[in-house]
C-alpha cells in the first residue's frame, strides 16, 4: 500500500529520531502542492492520490480534525510533525501488541494468536497473507519501520482498526434478511456513518425486492396452492396470475415487503447490540458463537416486531384482484373476520426456521471466504466485495435450503384461512397432510423461483448499494 513511501520519501536509512523533521518536512513538501507552506483537504486528497495512498474522503477529514489544533481548516508543517509523531506513537503500541515475543518483528504466528484473542480465527496462510501486504523486504516479517511506513496516513488507532476487512457482511440485503448483522464502530456510530450504511442498504433492497417481486409472488403462490392434484409450475403460475389481474398483480404484496425493511432492520441492529453486551463482558470481543446466538435472538426480535406485516404480504400476495383494496383494508378485513390473532399465525415455524438458517449462513460464509483466502488470495487479505457478494450468495442459498419447509408451512398457516374448504392447522398437523399428501417434495415447493431470484437479486443490490454509499459519502472499507 505504501511502497512508495518506503522507497523514496521514507527511506530505511531515515528512521532515527533526530532525522524525523527531514522525513516529514520532505514529505509535507510533497503535499504542499502550491507551495504555500500550509496544506488544506483538498491538497492532501490530491497529494495522496498521486502518491497512490487514496484513503477515503472521511479518512483524510479524521486526519485535519486530529491534526489541525488552531482550527484553521490547515495543516502547517508543526501541526503535520506534531500529528505524524502522534500518531506514530499509537502505532508503536499496536505494533507491541502483536510483537508477543518481543523480538522487535511480527511473525505470522503473532498475528494469529493476536487476533484469536480478539474472536477472530484465521489460519496461518491467511496471517501470511496480512505479513505480505506489509512486508516490504521480503522476509515474511514486518518490523517496526515497516510498520510504521504502513499505516503512517491511516487514521486507524489500534488493533481493531486495523482488522476491520474481517468483517461479516456487506450490508446487502438480497430479500430473506435473517442474516447476521454487521457491527459499526464506535467512529462510525459518531460521524453517522453508520445510519448512511444502513439507508444504502435500505434502498438496494427496496430495488432488488421490487425487481425481483414476481419471482416471490410466484414463489408465495406455489407454496400455498401447490400440490399433486393441482401442480402449479412456473410459466403456468406467472400465465394464471397475469390472467387474473393483469400485469401490475405480479408486484401484489411488495410494497408492504418493502415497507417493513426499515423497521425490521432497526430493531435487528438495535436488538443485537444489546444481546452483544448480555453475552460478552465489556471490552471483550464477540466470538463466532456468540455471534451467532445474538444474530439469531436478534432476528427473532425483528421478526415478532414486524411478523403481522409478513402476514398482510402473504396474504395480500394470495389475495384476488378486487379482494382488498391495499395494506389497510386487508389488515381491517383480517380483524374482523378473524381476530388478532391472525397476525401471528405460523410465527412458530417462522421463529424456528432462524435458528438453522442464522447457523448454516454463518458458518458456511465463514467457511467459504476462509476457503478463497487460503487458495486464491494473493496480495491481499481483503476479499473484496465480489468475493464477499459471491460467498454471501452461496451462504444465504444454503441456509434456505435448510429452513424452507419451515418457510413454506409459515406461509401456507398465513394463508390457510383464504383456501376454501382447507381444515386450520396447526405446525405438526400441516407437515403430516403435506408429506402425506405431496411427499417430501412437497416441503420445497416454490423453491426454483426463490433460487431464480437470488443472483439478480444480489447484481441489483450490489450496484444500487455501491451508488448509494458513493452518494451519501459511506467511506470505503
Amino acid at each position: 500500500m505504501l511502497r512508495w513511501l518506503r522507497g523514496f520519501v521514507l527511506p530505511a536509512a531515515a528512521c532515527q529520531d533526530a532525522e524525523r523533521p527531514t522525513r516529514y518536512e520532505t514529505l509535507f513538501q510533497q503535499l504542499d502542492r502550491n507551495r504555500d507552506g500550509v496544506v488544506d483537504i483538498g491538497e492532501l486528497h490530491e497529494g495522496l492520490r498521486n502518491l497512490g495512498i487514496p484513503l477515503g474522503q472521511d479518512a483524510e477529514e479524521k486526519i485535519f480534525t486530529t491534526g489541525d489544533i488552531n482550527k484553521d481548516g490547515k495543516l502547517d508543517f508543526e501541526e503535520f510533525m506534531k500529528y505524524l509523531k502522534d500518531h506514530e506513537k499509537k502505532m508503536k503500541l499496536a505494533f507491541k501488541s502483536l510483537d508477543k515475543n518481543n523480538d522487535g518483528k511480527i511473525e505470522a504466528s503473532e498475528i494469529v494468536q493476536s487476533l484469536q484473542m480478539l474472536g477472530l480465527t484465521i489460519s496461518e496462510q491467511q496471517a501470511e497473507l496480512i505479513l505480505r501486504s506489509i512486508d516490504a523486504d521480503g522476509t515474511m516479517t514486518v518490523d517496526w519501520n515497516e510498520w510504521r511506513d504502513y499505516f503512517l496516513f491511516n487514521p486507524v488507532t489500534d488493533i481493531e482498526g486495523i482488522i476491520r476487512f474481517w468483517k461479516h457482511s456487506t450490508g446487502i440485503d438480497i430479500g430473506d434478511s435473517l442474516a447476521i448483522p454487521d457491527e459499526f464502530t464506535e467512529d462510525e456510530k459518531k460521524s453517522g456513518q453508520w445510519w448512511r450504511q444502513l439507508l444504502a442498504g435500505g434502498v438496494a433492497g427496496a430495488v432488488s425486492r421490487t425487481s425481483t417481486a414476481p419471482l416471490d409472488r410466484l414463489k408465495v403462490m406455489m407454496q400455498v396452492h401447490g400440490s399433486k392434484s393441482d401442480k402449479m409450475n412456473i410459466y403456468g403460475g406467472f400465465r394464471q396470475m397475469v390472467k387474473e389481474g393483469g400485469i401490475r398483480s405480479l408486484w401484489r404484496g411488495n410494497g408492504t415487503n418493502v415497507i417493513k425493511i426499515a423497521p425490521e432492520t432497526a430493531v435487528k441492529f438495535w436488538a443485537y447490540e444489546q444481546y452483544k453486551k448480555l453475552l460478552t463482558e465489556e471490552g471483550q470481543k464477540i466470538g463466532t458463537f456468540e455471534r451467532f446466538i445474538s444474530g439469531s435472538m436478534a432476528g427473532a426480535t425483528a421478526q415478532t416486531f414486524i411478523y403481522p406485516m409478513e402476514v398482510l404480504k402473504t396474504r395480500l400476495a394470495v389475495g384476488k384482484t378486487g379482494q382488498y383494496s391495499g395494506l389497510f383494508d386487508c389488515a381491517k378485513k383480517i380483524v374482523k373476520h378473524e381476530g388478532m390473532g391472525a397476525f401471528y399465525k405460523g410465527y412458530v415455524p417462522n421463529l424456528l426456521g432462524i435458528i438453522p438458517y442464522a447457523g448454516i449462513d454463518l458458518a458456511v460464509y465463514e467457511l467459504l471466504k476462509s476457503y478463497w483466502l487460503d487458495n486464491f488470495a494473493k496480495d491481499s487479505v481483503n476479499p473484496g466485495v465480489m468475493v464477499l457478494l459471491g460467498c454471501g450468495a452461496l451462504s444465504s442459498t444454503c441456509g434456505q435450503l435448510a429452513s424452507y419447509p419451515l418457510a413454506l408451512v409459515r406461509t401456507r398457516m398465513q394463508a390457510q384461512a383464504m383456501v376454501e374448504g382447507t381444515p386450520q392447522l396447526n405446525m405438526v398437523g400441516l407437515f403430516r397432510r403435506i408429506i402425506s399428501k405431496e411427499g417430501i417434495p412437497g416441503l420445497y415447493r416454490g423453491i426454483t423461483p426463490n433460487f431464480m431470484k437470488v443472483l439478480p437479486a444480489v447484481g441489483i443490490s450490489y450496484v444500487v448499494y455501491e451508488n448509494m454509499k458513493q452518494t451519501l459519502g459511506v467511506t470505503q472499507k
